[in-house]
This record gives structure tokens, sequence and C-alpha cells, in this order.
């Protein structure tokens, strides 16, 4: 049945073509999609999807149930002891109005056409479905991922992609042995600054650019994300649900619904920020995999319950002799690089980009007997802003209807993902890791490998 449906998408698309060329408007093909996800950023996913004029929404689910019930009035009232209400899901305008979006969806709801489950496995049974947005906790993506391409399910799926390499490359394999379309939420492949900027560097016309540098800094001296002793989760909340193939834990409110980031079971800032500013590096400077990794950090200004480092920095090192470094530092202020989000050094000038445009500056002066004269006018692009996710849930839903390639694959998920898996190994292990890419297993440290992947707990397996 659904891959009748599937057919029938395309088959619609086709058809709608002939009355289009003779002038009458024609109804885009509709892509029936299900939520599994609906905090803060699946809310915000799932609003970029309903603004589509061919996305209908049949399905959602989450496992705290004011956020599957959209009730923000039921939110419990101790998220705001620590400071969580910017991360909470969004309903409505400035003017307390319900979004347009929201309003689509919750009208759905109301006349039966969208259907909400606690339980995600019972939304991939849905027949109903052709599509699914994953935008839970970071630990559960390649469970509900693979699961979803098993149920014939298309996916978009939220990064970073996973919490081990071994979930990642599962993930990849299970979607090669499908007919399913899978993209990755690693916006920047969504921006048009960087992919005109992609066009200047492989131009060749600025030199060779060897150097790439980012980081994240966010001054969250000294208290962090807080603390809290174990107790109650709040109501409406499955907390088994929620901790899934970890290990058990009692709930603390300075873990969920938003500050597991800073939980190395459940995800890292590796993952959160240097996945995504990685990703738009690796893609920049043509890189696949590291091939050695040195990290140093840990907790040097905070005090909280989080247990991932507020200081690192990070090299990873490449076969054809390049480097890119990462630094996380949210224990004090700091302005690692120049200017806007990633560097890229070259042997004529450097490249400062972000989503809103680049620089391309010469070097003006070198060394002994070297060129002293600029090699090239200094270039300056501004972009105009188009939301960069808002493209990647557009192309999305074109891959679903003819089936292509989308702008960030499962494969480019998961390498990028890897460069945080692979930082955040080299900083427990203390030394300089090298790494096989072909293989994706350690060469010098049998025991960083056995940190590839972990055990889940009974009643989870990966495929």
């Amino acid at each position: 049945m659904v891959l009748q449906r599937r057919k029938f998408i395309l088959a619609g698309t086709a058809a709608v073509a002939a009355p289009t060329l003779l002038g009458e408007p024609a109804a885009p093909q509709k892509v029936r999609m299900g939520f599994i996800g609906l905090g803060n950023r699946g809310t915000q996913l799932l609003h970029w999807f309903l603004n589509q004029p061919d996305v209908e929404p049949v399905a959602v689910c989450d496992v705290y149930e004011p956020f599957l019930m959209r009730d923000r009035d039921a939110f419990d009232s101790k998220f705001a002891d620590f400071g969580l209400e910017r991360s909470l899901p969004v309903f409505t305008g400035s003017d307390g109005s319900l979004l347009d979006s929201e309003k689509k969806l919750q009208d759905a709801v109301k006349a039966g056409k969208c259907k909400r489950y606690s339980d995600y496995r019972r939304l991939l049974e849905d027949p109903h479905v052709d599509a699914v947005c994953i935008a839970t906790p970071d630990h559960w993506h390649a469970l509900m991922t693979i699961d979803a391409i098993k149920a014939c399910k298309d996916v978009y799926c939220e990064k970073p992609l996973s919490v081990s390499l071994a979930e990642g490359r599962a993930m990849v394999k299970a979607q090669k042995e499908s007919k399913q379309v899978v993209g990755v939420g690693l916006n920047r492949r969504g921006s048009a600054a960087y992919r005109k900027l992609k066009g200047e560097i492989d131009g060749g016309k600025y030199g060779a650019f060897r150097v790439g540098r980012a980081a994240r800094v966010s001054n969250l001296f000294p208290n962090g994300i807080g603390k809290c002793p174990p107790c109650q989760p709040p109501k409406g909340l499955d907390w088994d649900k929620w901790v899934g193939p970890r290990a058990f834990r009692p709930y603390r409110y300075t873990i969920a619904p938003y500050l597991f980031r800073w939980h190395s079971d459940f995800s890292s800032q590796m993952a959160n920020w240097g996945v995504q500013l990685l990703d738009a590096l690796r893609w920049m400077m043509g890189e696949v995999a590291p091939s050695a990794v040195t990290a140093v950090g840990g907790q040097y200004f905070l005090d909280h319950d989080g247990d991932i480092p507020d200081t690192m920095e990070v090299t990873f090192e490449f076969p054809d002799k390049k480097l890119m470094h990462f630094a996380i530092y949210e224990g004090g202020t700091s302005r690692p690089i120049l200017s806007r989000e990633i560097e890229i050094q070259g042997s004529d000038g450097v490249i400062y980009a972000d989503e809103s445009g680049y620089s391309i500056i010469p070097q003006k002066t070198r060394e002994f007997k070297n060129p002293k004269e600029p090699l090239f006018k200094p270039v300056e692009h501004t972009q105009d802003f188009v939301d960069s996710t808002s493209v990647m849930v557009r192309d999305f839903l074109d891959r679903v209807k003819d089936r292509g390639t989308p702008l960030c694959t499962l494969e480019d998920g998961h390498r990028s993902t890897s460069f945080a898996h692979l930082a955040n190994i080299a900083l427990r292990m203390g030394q300089r890791l090298e790494w096989n890419p072909a293989t994706e297993q350690f060469t010098n440290c049998p025991k960083a490998n056995e940190l590839l992947s972990y055990a889940y707990r009974d009643g989870y397996k990966l495929a």
C-alpha cells in the first residue's frame, strides 16, 4: 500500500504538468508527513514543513503530552526555574494568535485527518504516512531512522545524526538496502552563500586552502545549566520512553526537555555545534574524513550537572596535508576567528564565511623573496537572507517526489557527525588517535575502538 502511494505521488506529479502547460493552475501533489518529536526544534521543523503547500500533516508523536496536545498552558512551571522558556515550542505569533502552520496542524487533528501517537512505532505503522521528520533528542535518531526506513517511510532527520559512530554506519547500511529517501538537517548545505563559495574555492583562483577553523563560544559562567537533584518527571512525560536505549537514570530538570546536550549519554556540544560547522568546513575543503585527531580540554569553568567539556580544542589531520580546528569555549568570552563563523586559511589569502555571505581577503605581504603584492582583489559577497532550513525542507519534499538525492545525504550526515564522535573519544583517551576512514577504526589504540558503540539497555536493539 505504501509503495502504491509512492507511485501515485510520482504519477500525480507528472499528471499535473499537462494542465499547467495549458495555462490552468495545478494543485501540488500532497506529501503526507508524520512528525516525531514536537519540542522546540521539532516544532520549528513542523512549521517549516507545514508552510509548504504540498504537505499534509497526518500524524504527530511525542512522549511529553503537552507537546503532543499543543497545550502550552500545561507545560511544567518548573521549566522556568532553569531558564528553559526560550527552548520550549512556540505555537503563536507576537499578537498571541496561532501561527498559520500551527492552525493547519490543529485543524487537521480536529478533523480527524491527523492522528496523535505517544509511541513512534505506532506512527510508523500508519499506512497514511509517506515520510517522517525526526527531531527527537539525539540519542533516538538512529533507531527511529532505521525503523522508519524498514517501514518504507522516507526520512528527514535532524542533526546530529547519531550518538555513536556504529549507529551512523548502521543508518547508512539500512538506507542502502532500501529505496527510501533520507535527508539530513545539516542546514549549511542549503545556504546559497556556501554553495557560491564552494564554487569560488574549487575554481582555484584564490590559491590553495589547507587550514579550516571554527568555534562555539557561549559564556555560561559560572552556573552552566544549573543543578537539580533526581526528582519525579513533569506530569505527562513518559521518562522511560524518553531515555530509550540509554542506561536508565532518574529524571532531572537539567536533562530534559532541552538540556540533554550537556550530558554525554545523550549528546555533546561537539555534536550540537561542531557537526554543523565542521560539515561546512569539510564541504568547502573537499574532505571526507580525517586520518588523525587530537583533543584537549575539560570542565575548567562551570559547576553544574553537565558532564561534557566546557573548554575543548580539537585538531583534525587529513592525509592530503590539511588541518581543521574546532574549539568549544562555554566558560568565558573569546574570539577565535576574526569574523563570521568559519575561517579557511589559504596560500594567497583567507576566507571568512557564514550563511549571510563571505569575505576572501588577499595576503598583503610575504617573507623573503616570495611575491609581496596581493594576487587578487578582496572579494565581498553578501547573500540575501533565505532561511537555509526551509531550503533543506523544500529540497527533501522534492526528492520524495522525484526519488533524487537530497542536498545532504545520509552518508554525508554520518561522515560529518563522525567528527564529533572522534573528537569526544580522543579527549577521553588523552592521546592523538589515528583513524582509518575506510574501515572506520582507530589504528593505534584498540581501546578507543570500544567507544565506537555502546550497549543498548534491554528492550532496544540496533539493527
